[in-house]
């Protein structure tokens, strides 16, 4: 599995507590969320080139 798929799940599970901390209101909390969502979303799309490059590679093989 793809060392990024692995980070990205790492990520989602370490910030479970500050979304947690941000719902119950700490505003310190909501920051450390955002900073992890932004995190979530360009590991999210290193995977989606990924993706496609394993794509385009079988149409060349």
């Amino acid at each position: 599995m793809s060392q990024n798929y692995d980070t990205l799940l790492k990520l989602v599970t370490d910030v479970r507590d500050d979304v947690e901390k941000a719902t119950a209101g700490n505003k310190a909390a909501t920051a450390r969320v955002r900073k992890a969502m932004m995190d979530v979303k360009n590991l999210a799309q290193e995977i989606r080139k990924e993706m496609l490059e394993l794509r385009d590679a079988d149409k060349k093989a």
